[in-house]
């Protein structure tokens, strides 16, 4: 589970999508005027999915008989990506706390590994000196705390 790797991938994947937009340019389908098709309002269910540089985008929408949604459900990128952020933080702690020795410059660390996942937490972690807002609390495995770490 090597967590850096992903900016290697997204990088191939970002040559790849540039080398297929240009194929794509050439296609008459993709390229008309003839844009949009004329529908009448329905009850319908529509589901759908789209790769995204964050993940998998999985969008599911229901509409009443006047074309209205009245139900929606996204999954998004951070979702299937959260199980490997919390292995990434698992592995760093395990990593950087050894013989119940701990510092402040573990938060930088288990920051890196969420960063590397590129999770979308909206404003909940947007702050406007662009810091995360990472707290770790460490913990013996009894679970009592013994130290709390943020930045």
């Amino acid at each position: 589970h090597q967590t850096l790797l992903y900016h290697w991938a997204r990088l191939i994947e970002l040559l790849h999508n540039a080398e297929n937009t240009i194929r794509l340019l050439d296609d008459p389908e993709i390229t008309s005027t003839d844009i949009r098709k004329k529908v009448e309002p329905k009850a319908a269910r529509g589901i759908s999915s789209v790769e995204a540089p964050r993940g998998t985008l999985i969008h599911d929408y229901e509409t009443d008989e006047n074309g209205l949604i009245t139900n929606v459900n996204l999954i998004v990128g951070t979702t299937h990506n959260n199980a490997s952020m919390n292995m990434s933080v698992k592995s760093a702690a395990i990593d950087l706390i050894k013989d119940g020795k701990y510092d402040q410059g573990i938060l930088n660390k288990v920051e890196m590994m969420i960063r590397a996942h590129d999770p979308c937490l909206s404003c909940a972690t947007h702050r406007l000196d662009g810091k995360l807002g990472v707290k770790i609390d460490i913990v013996d495995p009894e679970g009592n705390k013994l130290a709390t770490f943020s930045n």
